[in-house]
């Protein structure tokens, strides 16, 4: 049965999606290669090129303030908060890079859609429990839920692909929207490879990838 048939993140129909399988695997893959060339490589000192312009930062402000941002926002921030270690999901623009990832980057739609099914299944899971939505919720009662929906295969699923973006908006450069001020660098002590992509320089702004999402995207319009 397709995820978007499932009602909720204990349907038992539910299968983790193709999509999330493949990434999995190519991860995996990335990790082994990473982990055998990480010794041998340089590295130079990483120099801030891009951030939010005034615009889109009142934009995402905006966009946040109404669901599914504000519920992806309030569970970005939960599973990153804010310590004396490290940066929180707020620190690292988090939201900023996902809603790039949803709106710019060539994410499949499926993954998208998944996304967004999550945050109503999360709501309807706290409304259940709690007769609350999730971002109403206190810190206590949104770690109880999130506990609870990881449990479930689908569940584990949705947080774990909102982990990857965090970790993703940590460790990308500036230009893709996370990483703000080099944050998630200096605190892991890394220094980035040089050149660093300027905003129309990132991949899926080069001609090839380009083309390649003009073309999905307007066989995706033909479907409808």
């Amino acid at each position: 049965m397709s995820f978007l048939l499932i009602k909720s993140f204990f349907d038992i129909d539910y299968r983790t999606p193709i999509f999330l399988k493949k990434k999995q695997l190519s991860r995996r893959a990335l990790l082994k290669v990473t982990a055998k060339s990480a010794a041998g490589m340089g590295a130079v000192p990483a120099l801030s090129v891009f951030s939010l312009s005034l615009h889109e930062k009142k934009s995402l402000v905006q966009l946040a303030q109404t669901d599914p941002w504000l519920t992806l926002d309030a569970t970005l921030n939960h599973l990153l908060p804010k310590s004396e270690t490290g940066p929180s999901a707020k620190d690292i623009h988090a939201l900023a890079y996902l809603h790039q990832v949803m709106t710019v980057h060539p994410t499949e739609e499926d993954e998208k859609s998944f996304i967004l099914k999550g945050v109503g299944w999360l709501n309807s899971y706290a409304n259940s429990e709690k007769n609350k939505a999730f971002v109403a919720l206190t810190f206590e009662e949104k770690e109880l839920l999130l506990k609870g929906i990881s449990q479930s295969t689908a569940g584990s699923n949705w947080l774990n692909t909102l982990l990857s973006y965090i970790l993703e908006a940590m460790l990308a450069p500036p230009s893709y929207s996370g990483n703000g001020s080099d944050i998630g660098w200096q605190w892991l002590e890394h220094k980035a490879g040089f050149p660093l992509p300027e905003k129309g320089q990132r991949y899926f702004e080069l001609p090839a990838r380009a083309n390649i999402i003009k073309l999905t995207r307007l066989t995706a319009q033909e479907r409808k």
